[in-house]
């Protein structure tokens, strides 16, 4: 391709001789960059370009074979791997030979993007960029200085800052159910596995449970990842301006996003270590963490200062020194939707006295002013700000001035084995759980979540370590998988408390309260409330969150994940010596319009089953029968009802749900009654995940009345298609 070439059929001059089109402008840029340039536009783009090449990579490896840059068979190579569906080899690859041939090379490769962008989103993205930073030096991304040159007198106390920080990130604690070992201590770095992040939130109305929302379209994003709509994201790269929004060249506020348990904790602990270790981010001389349901325990005015040297008294007088470079500094607020004061980022709050005057790092002010002002860059301004949270506090930074915007998917199936093979020592019974739950589909489709993968290996490993096994014991459901978690903890510590069903019983009527209010941080007067006493049985169900000290502080507890919170208040409902009318009850909170019960009614549904509650019953003696009979009705009564109610999504949606409470039930007789008269089901318009897809496939072959099947637009994936395949021949019409 020669200079002054169009793009996409568009001109790059006009009649007159003056350049018109948009490609004509990054044109200019390219021609103005000498080969050194180049080759540092090339490294800074490198990650996004392997991506966005993966969506034409045969027309950028033909066009570098046209210009004798590519042998013919380096062009087979890179082909072969795109036909066969190795579209990420295939453009790393390519990638890396351009790199080894030199800047020739890396022109042509340029100047194709240019012919080639309309038809590949990302590729188009950065050209687009680069025409907006056009060519004034101070402003093209790759001339902002990568290392900050530290400060002599400030050189100490960096790596006394750095062994601490790696000091206490350098261990994972991990806990378990045994007896002997309640908490196991690794390395972070054998343990960690890394998390599928993509560089947009999505965006929804959570109208269901949060988990099961964000499993939902779990895959759908996955797809469009692949299909090059969407970015991939490191977390090294969070501040790298290839991926930022803003185009100041002052510090960056990003957000990253995740339900409860995909590890946002870990990956701020995994960011710590990294940065204490030099492996990312040597542009901040400086990294502050915070919790803030540490600082939930402030209530009183402080300031940045403090806060500090609260953690890291080393710092002692020097601070001062560190505010002049505030380029240097990152601020991490692990846990937003924890925190117990507001933040208001809406534009009447922006210009207000108390905001205005947060700007010095030693200003007494509350908490929140100081977490507002250094997202709003109007304390420190220069600074960067990392902000974690659930999905269900995203709305608090609707007005923030986030520059990049992130979500964690999770686990996609490479991760999830690798997460088993670095959880087990015996790398049998690793290889054994991880076939075991892949071949489980409604285990399979969770261990996105990694919380959930860590609940899977507790729960499922002393099958598989057995010299004697048992197939048939090994749970199915995710209701028999809590039930054999709880159960292992009252083999290894019921025995040390006179009465564990009085107990649970009292913990369960706490997290119950717990999840009609979305609380999942528990204090010492909550425990008082329900006259809940800390015991090694406790430890068990309770994680006590004792991350440091502060003066006047007190212990906060909270359930090791929020669906064993769920599980443990679906457990209370069957233990209640006093039952209320349980049919109006379970009506009551499945009448919820924002789903945050839909998880614990599965566990209620589930626990009806004599051979999923057999075994706690053990120690908890047997739930009451009058109790587990209308719990199955309420089961028939609500598929009954909701069978006829498909028109709508809502009524889509509880169809759906109750699906799920037969599933979990495992009661044959059950699903053939309250679907005996069932001939069409349509779920048309509704997408449809692989779980939802087994569970569908589970209630076809209970019942033989369901003729007719409409699955129009539920945008269902290889996996899912997988799952139905089975039963589909039982239905007339598909």
């Amino acid at each position: 391709m020669h200079q002054g070439s169009s793009s996409g059929g568009a001109p790059v001059t006009s009649t007159t001789g003056k350049d018109t089109g948009p490609s004509s402008v990054i044109t200019e840029i390219l021609a103005s960059w000498d080969d050194f340039q180049l080759l540092q536009l090339t490294e800074f783009y490198r990650d996004r370009l392997e991506q966005a090449m993966e969506g034409g990579v045969h027309g950028v490896s033909l066009a570098l074979t046209a210009e004798n840059q590519f042998s013919g068979e380096e062009h087979r190579k890179i082909s072969d791997l795109a036909d066969k569906g190795e579209r990420a080899d295939s453009s790393k690859l390519l990638l890396s030979l351009v790199m080894e041939k030199g800047s020739r090379a890396r022109r042509v490769m340029w100047e194709t993007f240019l012919k080639m962008r309309i038809g590949v989103p990302k590729l188009d993205r950065i050209l687009k960029e680069l025409q907006i930073y056009g060519c004034d030096p101070s402003h093209r991304p790759i001339s902002a200085q990568l290392l900050l040159k530290v400060l002599s007198e400030l050189k100490d106390v960096q790596q006394k800052h750095k062994e601490t920080l790696r000091a206490q990130t350098e261990t994972l604690r991990v806990n378990t159910i045994l007896m002997r070992e309640k908490v196991k201590v690794f390395q972070l770095v054998d343990r960690y596995a890394e998390l599928t992040v993509i560089s947009t939130v999505r965006d929804r109305k959570l109208v269901e449970h949060e988990l099961l929302a964000r499993g939902r379209d779990h895959e759908e994003w996955r797809e469009k990842h692949l299909r090059g709509e969407l970015k991939k994201i490191r977390t090294d790269q969070l501040f790298q301006s290839s991926f930022s929004r803003s185009k100041s060249k002052s510090g960056r506020s990003a957000a990253v996003a995740g339900v409860a348990g995909i590890g946002k904790t870990t990956m701020v602990q995994k960011i710590d270590y990294d940065w204490a270790t030099g492996k990312i981010y040597q542009q901040f001389q400086f990294v502050f963490s915070f919790k803030f349901r540490d600082l939930n325990t402030i209530n009183r005015r402080i300031n940045l200062k403090e806060l500090i040297l609260d953690q890291h008294p080393y710092f002692g007088n020097i601070l001062r020194e560190v505010w002049k470079n505030p380029e240097g500094l990152l601020f991490i607020f692990d846990g937003l939707d924890e925190f117990n004061d507001t933040i208001d980022f809406a534009d009447s709050r922006k210009d207000t006295e108390t905001q205005s005057t947060c700007t010095d790092p030693e200003f007494m002010c509350k908490v929140s002013d100081i977490v507002y002002s250094l997202i709003q860059h109007k304390l420190l301004p220069g600074c960067s700000v990392l902000v974690t949270t659930r999905p269900t506090a995203l709305h608090l930074l609707e007005k923030a001035e986030i520059s990049i915007r992130a979500e964690i998917l999770g686990f996609h199936c490479e991760e999830r084995k690798e997460y088993f093979i670095k959880h087990f020592e015996d790398q049998t019974v690793a290889e054994a759980v991880f076939k075991y739950m892949k071949e489980n589909e409604i285990l399979y489709t969770m261990s996105y979540n990694p919380s959930y993968c860590w609940i899977l290996a507790l729960a499922l490993g002393p099958f598989f370590t057995q010299s004697v096994r048992d197939p048939q014991r090994v749970p199915k459901t995710i209701t028999q998988l809590y039930s054999y978690y709880i159960y292992n903890i009252l083999k290894n510590h019921g025995r040390e408390i006179e009465n564990p069903r009085d107990v649970l019983l009292r913990v369960g009527q706490m997290a119950f309260r717990g999840v009609s209010e979305k609380k999942i941080v528990f204090t010492d007067g909550d425990l008082i409330k329900y006259n809940v006493q800390s015991s090694q049985f406790l430890s068990g169900f309770l994680m006590e969150l004792l991350d440091r000290e502060y003066s006047a502080r007190s212990v906060v507890y909270t359930f090791p994940h929020l669906t064993i919170q769920e599980f443990v208040a679906a457990v209370a409902q069957f233990l209640n010596p006093h039952p209320r009318d349980i049919l109006k009850f379970l009506t009551e909170v499945h009448s919820t319009t924002d789903g945050r019960f839909e998880v614990f009614l599965r566990f209620v549904a589930g626990l009806s089953s004599p051979m999923t509650a057999r075994g706690l019953e053990e120690f908890l003696s047997p739930f009451p029968h009058q109790t587990t009979c209308r719990v199955i009705d309420w089961v028939k009564e609500e598929v009954e009802r909701q069978s006829g109610n498909t028109w709508s999504e809502a009524g889509k949606r509880s169809l759906l749900n109750t699906l799920h409470y037969l599933f979990e039930s495992q009661n044959r007789g059950l699903a053939q009654a309250a679907l005996g008269s069932v001939e069409r089901v349509s779920f048309s318009g509704m997408t449809l995940t692989p779980i939802d897809c087994a569970v569908l496939s589970h209630v076809i072959g209970f019942c033989d009345t369901i003729k007719h099947l409409d699955l129009e637009k539920c945008h269902i994936q290889c996996e899912g298609i997988q799952r139905l395949g089975p039963r589909l021949h039982k239905c007339q019409e598909l």
